[in-house]
């Protein structure tokens, strides 16, 4: 068997196992629950409030703190972006010392959670439903003010219930520089009413599907989130095309200062397009992802966020191994491709 038939017979069993990853730049519907939750119980230990009225203090530091909505009464739910919320929540409050940026984690969590930030006014002011795979809550980056009072509920999807685990912690800055002489991206900014015309790729079918080619061993690039026209909150999602070098595969090193989904893509067809690889790059930590090909194919990559709410842009950046045609033996560190340009 020739080389460049075993590369094509890699890439047809790589696509026929596609992996189940949503390309889109808006939230699909949510499949129901599978969990009822049980009814209301008195006699439940109450490690946190039943409502906003009874809310239990936290006190600093936030890490490691266990419960379960479980017994509780279903007394809130938001957009975020799902509701019909009936499960119960428990409620918390807190009041951070001096002005602070903080992330709010449920990670270890064993349900499908959900969680609400309230003000003092009782006003909404951040709300998550999935951050990781497993549909576990977490609110990234939020500006808290010094002797405020903050409410937190920690809710559930549709009707789960269980047990959490919950970490608030202070907000460490990513900051992702793009090198000199980089490919730039050059898409417009994510303002509200945004209509992704410029590399929107197959969610883009309104304006012809449009791909950017990647051709620089560096590319810099940004994502984020906007309101679309039609009101719904969105995530920038980038297409690009790539052409693989003589020598068989495109190795490609990201980094970003928020989550980031590297995808391969195929079969090159809008209608039928799946995930072949994934990878998440970022916050200020490097993913790699090595994609095989004939040379001088081309290959669909997509770049952007894991969460479908947020706010605002953030920059990311890609380094290829268009640098050395030499055979690869090993990974190539982020700051090892840099110093090489330098």
């Amino acid at each position: 068997m020739t080389a460049r038939l075993a590369t094509a017979l890699l890439i047809l069993l790589m696509a026929a196992s596609a992996l189940a990853y949503d390309l889109g730049n808006t939230a699909p519907p949510k499949a129901s629950s599978h969990h009822t939750a049980p009814p209301p119980d008195p006699e439940v230990i109450r490690q946190g409030g039943d409502t906003i009225l009874d809310a239990v203090l936290l006190t600093w530091p936030v890490v490691g703190v266990t419960g379960t909505t479980v017994g509780y009464t279903n007394d809130y739910d938001e957009a975020c972006p799902y509701t019909t919320s009936t499960a119960p929540d428990v409620v918390y409050k807190f009041t951070p010392e001096r002005d602070i940026v903080v992330d709010i984690d449920m990670l270890g969590s064993a349900y499908d959670t959900k969680i609400y930030v309230y003000d003092s006014g009782f006003q909404l002011i951040a709300c998550n439903d999935d951050f990781y795979p497993d549909y576990v809550s977490k609110i990234e980056q939020l500006p808290l003010s010094g002797a405020a009072k903050y409410y937190l509920v920690i809710d559930g999807y549709g009707e789960e219930a269980g047990d959490f685990v919950l970490t608030i912690s202070e907000f460490e800055p990513c900051v992702v520089a793009c090198p000199a002489g980089a490919q730039l991206e050059g898409e417009p900014p994510l303002v509200d009413g945004y209509q992704d015309a410029y590399n929107g790729g197959c969610n883009s079918p309104e304006f012809g599907n449009p791909f950017q080619s990647i051709w620089s061993w560096g590319f810099c690039g940004k994502s984020g989130w906007f309101v679309s026209p039609d009101g719904s909150q969105s995530r920038d999602t980038d297409w690009y095309e790539l052409v693989v070098p003589g020598y068989g595969y495109i190795e490609i090193v990201g980094d970003a200062e928020f989550a980031t989904y590297m995808f391969e893509l195929a079969p090159q067809d809008c209608g039928s397009v799946a995930v072949v690889q994934n990878v998440v790059a970022g916050p200020c930590s490097e993913g790699t992802i090595t994609i095989p090909g004939s040379p001088g194919s081309t290959v669909w990559f997509w770049v952007g966020p894991t969460t479908f709410d947020g706010s605002g842009e953030y920059d990311y950046v890609l380094y290829t191994n268009w640098w050395s045609a030499a055979v690869r033996t090993e990974s190539h560190s982020w700051s090892t491709v840099k110093q090489l340009f330098d």
